[in-house]
């Protein structure tokens, strides 16, 4: 095949041309061929090639026609959301949700099934939750196999996505340690061998699904907070202020040291900010502060979390004095770990997201910006803005999904992984996009 002085191949360069107007339509669109030119950066012969080839792929379709300024009819083109599928696995601290979704990522089918006893994480029953979970949501929404681009699935812990055999998963605090989580899921039979499975750690996806279609819009640094049980965070450094480019790199951010010989985490470390402001902490201290420590029926292991942090927000509510003290005390070491991240990564916003932080932030908030105000260094602090996520608790699932969307669009629009090239890191290329947004989004 002919090579350019750059390296590209006749082949490259078509994929990318293929990726440059799938990506523009999808965060862009509708748009007609003659915008198409200028927003890509092609000729218009390239771009009437280009949507000839994925019109007759029926990856794209008609949407529409706008009249031209003393010319002809335009004609509208957008994404086709039902040309494809993806489904997103959010392996969580209380749950495992699975969702599908079509190509403008509309959740078509979903299934949850709560961890008993919770936190449960023996991974035997964990890849069966997630079989059973992709025969369900196929199954409901009637949908096969033949467009499913791929399953995303975030989990807890550090991601060896090159691990030979497939990814592993270092999950210290759940147990996981080097589980080779895709080989497992690869082993159930439950999808054809070319149907990719794409996991990461589940911070990131929460940070990719906020920052492609939720509050970290427009920001080019960011820092993404996923508080559960645990706590941990994704960083966007030098991301495109429209969504596009926000390849995040989780950070265990949870397991910073905040106490010298302080509170044994459930790392086994001591000191850890997770255990002063994780959910299964949280709910610990309260324990013990209001006499509930001997009960088995408060103990971590009995409660659902997510009733549990419901009934110490109305005791808190309710003027209880105990409850309120442990969620002022868990708003101040929350805020002093932001000052950490504030002062470290000098963010243009920090977004708090995950079940727990979903929860409480309406009500800790205030308090936790107070105190990363005041721990932090004031020049990069008067420039970040400290809010909650806007996706909600389906927020990693999302952000999982868009794993393998995300390979499509590397891929060009085809459903294989595309061949190594120069320009091409494969399965982990960050979109680079411009502008809009797609249908979830919104």
């Amino acid at each position: 095949m002919t090579t350019g002085r750059s390296g590209r191949t006749v082949r490259d360069l078509r994929r990318g041309n293929r990726s440059a107007v799938l990506q523009r339509l999808y965060f862009g669109g509708p748009m007609s061929r003659q915008e198409l030119g200028p927003a890509t950066g092609l000729s218009s012969g390239s771009v009437s090639n280009v949507v000839g080839e994925l019109l007759a792929d029926g990856l794209l379709e008609e949407a529409g026609i706008v009249d031209s300024d003393g010319g002809r009819p335009r004609t509208l083109l957008r994404v086709a959301p039902d040309s494809a599928h993806m489904i997103g696995v959010d392996v969580g601290e209380t749950r495992v949700r699975v969702e599908l979704f079509d190509l403008a990522l509309t959740e078509l089918a979903r299934t949850e099934t709560p961890l008993q006893p919770r936190g449960c994480y023996d991974v035997g029953p964990i890849v069966d939750h997630v079989r059973t979970g992709i025969a369900t949501v196929l199954a409901e929404a009637g949908v096969g196999t033949d467009r499913l681009l791929g399953v995303g699935v975030g989990v807890p812990g550090i991601v060896d996505r090159a691990a030979p055999g497939g990814a592993v998963v270092h999950g210290q605090t759940i147990g996981w340690d080097a589980v080779p989580l895709e080989a497992l899921l690869r082993a159930t039979g439950a999808l054809p061998e070319q149907v990719p499975y794409i996991i990461d750690n589940g911070a990131r996806t929460l940070g990719q699904a906020e920052m492609w279609f939720g509050a970290g819009r427009g920001a080019r640094d960011a820092v993404v907070v996923l508080f559960g049980s645990g706590v941990g965070a994704s960083l966007i450094t030098d991301g495109s202020p429209d969504g596009g480019n926000t390849e995040g790199t989780p950070l265990e951010w949870g397991h910073l040291t905040v106490s010298v010989r302080g509170r044994r985490c459930r790392c086994g470390a001591l000191g850890c900010l997770e255990a002063y402001t994780g959910a299964e902490s949280l709910l610990a201290r309260w324990a013990e502060r209001d006499g509930g420590a001997g009960d088995p029926a408060r103990s971590p292991d009995s409660v659902d979390e997510e009733e549990a942090i419901a009934a110490l927000l109305a005791a808190a509510r309710a003027a209880d004095p105990v409850a309120r003290e442990v969620l002022e005390e868990t708003a101040e070491y929350l805020g002093a770990g932001l000052s950490d991240l504030i002062n470290l990564f000098q963010p243009e916003r920090i977004l708090i997201g995950g079940w727990a932080g979903l929860m409480l932030g309406p009500h800790i908030l205030p308090a936790v910006r107070e105190h990363a105000t005041r721990y932090a260094l004031r020049h990069p602090s008067a420039r970040v803005t400290i809010d909650l996520g806007s996706l909600g608790p389906d927020a990693v699932t999302v952000g999982a999904a868009t794993l393998p969307l995300s390979a499509f669009f590397a891929a060009g629009g085809r459903r294989t992984p595309p061949e190594p090239a120069t320009e091409q890191p494969g399965w982990r290329t960050a979109l680079a996009v411009r502008d809009g947004a797609g249908s979830r989004r919104g």
